[in-house]
């Protein structure tokens, strides 16, 4: 909640009374549909809208409602609002994320500037997970995150964007695969391959749709690259897949601060950044230092997940071999969230060896990735100043 600016929270809470909330007819406040609001600097609003038991298009109704009597506030410059709702139990499990962009105080939706070039966009909610150091357990954490997303029913896609260590192949048992071309008549690539690339199939395992370098060369070949190639590649593995009609898109990026984060950035439609780190001080200064270069980019940081924050011996008794709590201190510290702990477990490096995600199983693993999947969407949704997803489950 905004702390700064508590006469400008207060007239904004009173529009959003003033919206008559269907199902109780009293106003959003009283009806308690609104949660975390927060006012930031140059007058951005961001909050949710609690709506179970609304469907889809009484969600949108309602959320584009509040966001008009928000942005007609004085002082109030843009506004995010996200919506969850819980729909009714149907014959299956079913999702969706829907992402609108934020409403300007005059009431008028951004545009992107005509000069500027248009950027695809891969799915509803794209996601970079990074380390900005190598040995965390990044690779092992997206593929994790992306297993037990589509155990939610979530459609979900993987992108390996580490050039030079591809893990995907291997984590998600297919190495060896090849990506096949479509047929004939398919809409051809419109990403750096040109007009006339065929856009290549994703692979699929676990429930997720896959694309890596990985699939494209051999495993004992060495990629010996100068950066304009790699951030091409990266390009081309993003904008020449046809990754079909996906909720999220997590993109496996490489250790660093480097020419292939920067370039995804700047070229591709990036929703925000999950950290990975280990507890120890060596891992948190670089977690310091990609914080800083996803603020310098103007991407948000949706949090930082601890990884490999203990192993619990047979006695039951946690043994903190890397010290602890040293992410959940460095993300208060950067006023950033902090999304969980994943601890070592052995069935995260088996799965990972042998090609078959813990996630995708039942289990301690299953559970943690679950539990951070969940922070990691809520912190997706409620991030200030951005476009941010409408989250639908269905029970």
């Amino acid at each position: 909640m905004s702390k700064g600016n508590p006469k400008l929270e207060a007239s904004i809470r009173a529009a959003l009374e003033a919206v008559r909330d269907s199902a109780t007819g009293t106003g959003l406040i009283s009806a308690g549909r609104i949660s975390g609001l927060v006012v930031r600097g140059e007058g951005r609003v961001g909050f949710a809208i609690e709506a179970p038991g609304l469907t889809p298009a009484e969600v949108e109704t309602l959320r584009a409602a509040a966001e008009r009597a928000a942005a007609g506030v004085a002082g109030v410059t843009s506004v995010t609002a996200v919506a969850t709702a819980h729909l009714a139990a149907g014959p299956g499990p079913t999702s969706t994320v829907r992402r609108t962009p934020p409403v300007q105080a005059s009431g008028a939706q951004t545009a992107p500037s005509p000069a500027a070039p248009a950027l695809q966009r891969a799915a509803r909610l794209v996601v970079l997970v990074a380390s900005a150091k190598g040995g965390v357990g990044k690779s092992t954490v997206a593929a994790n995150l992306a297993v037990a997303a589509a155990r939610q029913g979530l459609r979900v896609g993987l992108l390996d964007a580490d050039v030079f260590g591809p893990s995907v192949p291997t984590m998600m048992g297919l190495a060896g695969a090849r990506p096949e071309a479509p047929p004939e008549g398919r809409t051809p690539g419109t990403g750096p391959g040109g007009a006339g690339a065929k856009k290549l199939r994703p692979i699929r395992a676990h429930g997720v749709a896959t694309m890596s370098l990985g699939y494209l060369v051999k495993p004992d070949n060495a990629i010996v690259w100068r950066g304009p190639m790699v951030t091409s590649a990266v390009m081309q593995l993003l904008n020449d897949t046809d990754w079909g009609d996906l909720d999220l898109l997590l993109v496996d990026t490489p250790p660093g601060t480097g020419e292939v984060q920067l370039t995804l950035v700047q070229r591709a439609v990036i929703d925000g950044a999950v950290i990975v780190s280990t507890p120890q001080e060596v891992a948190l200064a670089d977690v310091r230092r990609g914080i800083a270069m996803f603020r310098k980019t103007a991407i948000e940081v949706i949090g930082i997940i601890e990884n490999m924050a203990w192993f619990e011996s047979g006695d039951g008794v946690r043994h903190h071999l890397f010290g602890e709590g040293g992410a959940r201190r460095t993300a208060a510290d950067e006023g950033v969230r902090f999304l969980g702990e994943a601890p070592i477990l052995p069935a995260l490096r088996e799965g990972g060896d042998a090609g078959a995600p813990a996630a995708g199983t039942d289990g301690p693993a299953a559970d943690v990735f679950t539990a951070l999947l969940g922070a990691m969407l809520d912190a997706a949704a409620a991030a200030p100043g951005r476009p941010a997803p409408v989250i639908l489950f269905e029970d």
